[in-house]
Order: structure tokens, then sequence, then C-alpha cells
């Protein structure tokens, strides 16, 4: 691959989510995010564009220790249950970095929200791993900038 990779590349361990209105938020992972197009089922067993969108899911992995964070994250989640607050859905950026720290791209999340939560699987037998908590999120669209 040498020669053919261009310098500068971007590691996946180098990225964050800034949602508007809430703290810092440190997420350990987060799922690549995969946008779809609708497709329908044509009369002659084809299948074409819908032409829509689908909403994109994706989930991030937290710190259940950090208080602060887990707060925010799980106060903006209630904002989603019934009766449902107007701003439960907030506009986040999720930005990589290259090698040298550098903005290597970034994606708007518009109509960000967070739809479930799951606690960390508890077991005796661990031998004190961090507690974490994964959090299911669904945006409108992405857009790339």
């Amino acid at each position: 691959m040498k020669g053919v990779v261009k310098q500068n590349h971007i590691p996946v361990n180098n990225y964050e989510l800034i949602v508007v209105g809430l703290p810092k938020l440190l997420f350990t992972a987060i799922d690549g995010l995969e946008e779809e197009t609708e497709k329908t089922s044509m009369p002659d067993r084809t299948v074409a564009s819908g032409g829509n969108t689908l909403p994109v899911e994706f989930t991030g992995t937290s710190f259940e220790h950090h208080k602060t964070e887990t707060a925010a994250l799980e106060f903006w989640r209630k904002q989603g249950e019934d009766p449902v607050d107007p701003l439960y859905k907030k506009i986040g950026t999720l930005i990589k970095r290259d090698i040298t720290g550098a903005v290597a791209s970034t994606r708007t999340l518009t109509g960000l929200w967070i739809w479930k939560r799951k606690d960390a699987d508890l077991e005796m037998a661990n031998v004190g791993d961090p507690a974490m908590i994964v959090w299911s999120f669904s945006a409108d669209k992405p857009l790339s900038i």
C-alpha cells in the first residue's frame, strides 16, 4: 500500500461529537454513519430509488462514571419521552481529525436525538472494567462539510 495511500490519513481514534446545548462529551466509540436511500420494488422485480433518504441511526459509548455527561445525555433522552419536549431534536457535529490533529472532515447531524440507552452488563467475574453506557441516536440527515 506504500505509495498508494496519501499522507495525513484520518485515524479512527481522533474524533469528537459536539451537540449544541450539551457539555463536552467523551464517547469511547461511535458507530460509523450509514446513509441509506429508500428503495422500492418494481413490478418487473427490479429495485429502483424511492428518492427519500432514511434517518441515520448510530450508537455512542460513554463512561457511566462521567456524571455530568451522563446526566446531560439522560436529560436529553428524557426530552423525547411523553410529553415530548419540542426541543428534543438537536444539532450535532461529528468532527474527524487527521494524524496532524487538523480537522479532516465534519458531518452536521440535524434532527439528532437519543432514542435508547443501554447500561453495561454486570458480572462478578469481571476484573473491574469501567461501566459503559451505549446511547442510540437518530438523525434526520447528515450533511458533509
